[in-house]
């Protein structure tokens, strides 16, 4: 029966989840169980993408990225994919009429990866962080809000945000493997090699910016996703946090964490904040 497959499809989507991201799993289990599913359907298909340029390498990424990125324009069409995290991927996609042009989006800003990447203009980093990061923040978006096109009109700004909070976190968390592993220089105008006190800390500004304008949407989002969407965003603001307090040097040569007992607390506080409409 198509709906078993689905309900295995549904599955393995929660599955790559919860063994990707303890930060990202937790949050989606903060959100309402009517949208939770669909969260993990994106979590999964995005994971995927990334997966492949980001990890695959004894094999040939590019190859792979062009059957998974067939595979995914099969699924849209036909509505059903053998591939059960793209089944799954398709199901919400056209349950909540996410727009083409940000998986898109997405799928260009992933292609870029599979070569040696070096941002030197401020529009080649947006556009960069726009595609994989700012239209995932999107396709979650209407989810969240379940349809309503005039309310995802006035968070869309928000959400977008929010999505390049979190990737900036990220780039300057993982510093380390993509410069020296991946050979990837995301921020532009900054020297890896020689990074400074001043650098480190004009990159969390521009965070800490993106953060505020995210905040703002957090508040006015509908009550099912509302909590989840903010204790991912207290993970974050924590782990901006610690990349404040951490030496630029420490920060070209490791990679910072927030320990499991750190994000127990965070979600304790997170949930009374949230209770007395503290956010």
């Amino acid at each position: 029966m198509k709906a078993l497959f689905d309900s295995v499809s549904n599955n393995c989507s929660k599955l790559v989840t919860n063994a990707y991201s303890t930060s990202f799993s937790l949050a989606t289990k903060m959100l309402a169980k009517s949208i939770r599913q669909d969260i993990y359907n994106i979590y999964g298909f995005v994971r995927f993408a990334d997966e492949i340029v980001d990890s695959f390498h004894d094999f040939n990424k590019e190859e792979l990225f062009n059957n998974f990125e067939n595979d995914l324009e099969l699924a849209l069409k036909n509505k059903i994919s053998l591939n059960p995290i793209l089944n799954a991927f398709q199901h919400t996609y056209h349950k909540y009429n996410i727009e083409k042009h940000m998986v898109d989006a997405f799928m260009k800003s992933m292609r870029l990866d599979l070569s040696e990447v070096k941002y030197t203009t401020d529009k080649e980093y947006k556009d960069y962080i726009y595609g994989s990061a700012d239209v995932v923040g999107l396709m979650c978006l209407k989810v969240f809000v379940k349809g309503d096109q005039n309310q995802f009109e006035s968070l869309k700004d928000s959400a977008m945000s929010l999505g390049s909070a979190f990737q900036k976190v990220n780039f300057l968390r993982d510093l380390k493997a993509d410069h020296e592993t991946l050979d990837r220089t995301y921020f532009p105008n900054t020297d890896l090699n020689n990074l400074t006190e001043e650098d480190k800390l004009f990159i969390i500004n521009d965070i800490e910016n993106d953060f505020k304008a995210g905040l703002n949407g957090i508040r006015l989002l509908p009550i099912e996703a509302k909590f989840g969407v903010f204790t991912a965003y207290r993970y974050y603001s924590q782990l901006l946090k610690k990349l404040k307090l951490t030496p630029a040097l420490d920060i070209k040569n490791t990679r910072i964490r927030v320990p499991n007992y750190k994000k127990a607390e965070l979600l304790t506080r997170s949930f009374v904040k949230y209770q007395l409409n503290l956010l």
